[in-house]
């Protein structure tokens, strides 16, 4: 009898060990360029999910995707990964926003997150980070450090997370130096080393002397090191790749997010929210400066670092116009999100084109 009680106890264990693992969470992150790059874009996504999945322990399983293309491909590989039985996914390219609108649409179950996206559904989030804020300490280094007053700026797609990004670095480079130049490419590309070294090589060979990227790998900042100029960091710390040409470096925090949006679909209560932190949230960090920044410069950028974060800075402050010359903002004039979220000009200043 002993016995019997031993192994119906044993059975029913075992049968709930089954039920549980069943009805743990499974939660998808989609990333565009390899999950194991040491630095960059993905690197920080999936550093995300891995502090999510240590929070959480047992109480979730995680699964990322690597290499996933935008557009129709991309949508037939979230289509298979809803029909695995994920119960969120985190899709973590802008050009994942069209397949992600779909892919909700057709799973009203399924809880959809997409990074950089600016289109919401009942279960589809967007949140992304304020990067444009970043890219004020460096237009301040940046125009104080060259030599040339021309700065390289290496860019992917002609949209409003990148123009902003050019704007945001001109306009505070343009506040300390009037002289200073920007010569943008245009790669039409998120990740693409080869591109992204000869990109940084012709900017270089063009009279560049410091190099600002919206791209995912380190490239860039390998060429500056090699040849003797000065970079910034995109997404991560790239000081191992430019011991000496890295002046500072954007660095994208997404697990915190991961975490609250996990938890509220453990908890029950998520819903769909637009999310766009900055420094003030810490979704946004800023690498230590270097050495070879003098200090003045060094506090000039760490006081409106500190500003920003305090909302006594905004970067997009009139007097502002279009590159055409055009008004955009009056003296004092703030720039609404709306703004920053279409923004597809130029301001004034900047002599590159805008790829239609």
């Amino acid at each position: 009898m002993q016995k019997v009680k031993f192994i119906a106890v044993f059975i029913f264990a075992l049968f709930s060990q089954i039920v549980n693992a069943q009805e743990v969470p499974k939660i998808a992150f989609v990333y565009i360029s390899p999950a194991d790059d040491p630095i960059g874009w993905t690197h920080e996504h999936n550093r995300g999910r891995e502090e999510a999945q240590a929070y959480f322990g047992d109480q979730i399983e995680t699964a990322y995707f690597e290499n996933v293309a935008e557009g129709p491909e991309g949508l037939e590989t979230l289509r298979q990964i809803a029909a695995d039985g994920f119960d969120m996914i985190f899709a973590t390219s802008f050009g994942y926003m069209n397949p992600s609108i779909s892919l909700a649409f057709e799973n009203p179950d399924l809880r959809v997150e997409h990074a950089s996206g600016f289109v919401r559904t009942d279960n589809m989030s967007t949140y992304n980070v304020r990067f444009y804020e970043g890219r004020v300490s460096q237009g301040i280094i940046a125009g104080q450090m060259t030599k040339t007053n021309k700065v390289g700026y290496i860019a992917s797609f002609p949209i409003p997370e990148v123009i902003r990004g050019i704007n945001s670095a001109f306009l505070a480079a343009r506040s300390v130096n009037p002289d200073i130049e920007f010569e943008i490419v245009w790669l039409n590309s998120w990740y693409n080393p080869p591109a992204e070294e000869a990109a940084a090589r012709q900017l270089i060979a063009n009279g560049a002397d410091i190099l600002i990227q919206h791209t995912d790998t380190a490239e860039p900042m390998k060429v500056a090191e090699e040849l003797g100029v000065y970079a910034f960091g995109q997404a991560s710390d790239m000081i191992e790749y430019g011991p000496n040409a890295q002046l500072s470096a954007s660095v994208n925090n997404w697990g915190p997010y991961y975490i609250s949006r996990i938890q509220a679909l453990l908890d029950g209560t998520w819903e769909s929210t637009d999310t766009w932190g900055g420094l003030n949230t810490d979704m946004l960090a800023i690498a230590p400066f270097s050495d070879n920044i003098p200090l003045r410069i060094q506090e000039q950028a760490a006081d409106a670092i500190g500003r920003i974060r305090s909302g006594k800075l905004h970067p997009f402050t009139g007097p502002i116009r279009r590159q055409d010359g055009t008004g955009w903002l009056a003296a004092g004039e703030t720039a609404s999100d709306t703004d920053l979220l279409t923004m597809g000009f130029f301001v004034e200043g900047i002599t590159g084109i805008i790829p239609q």
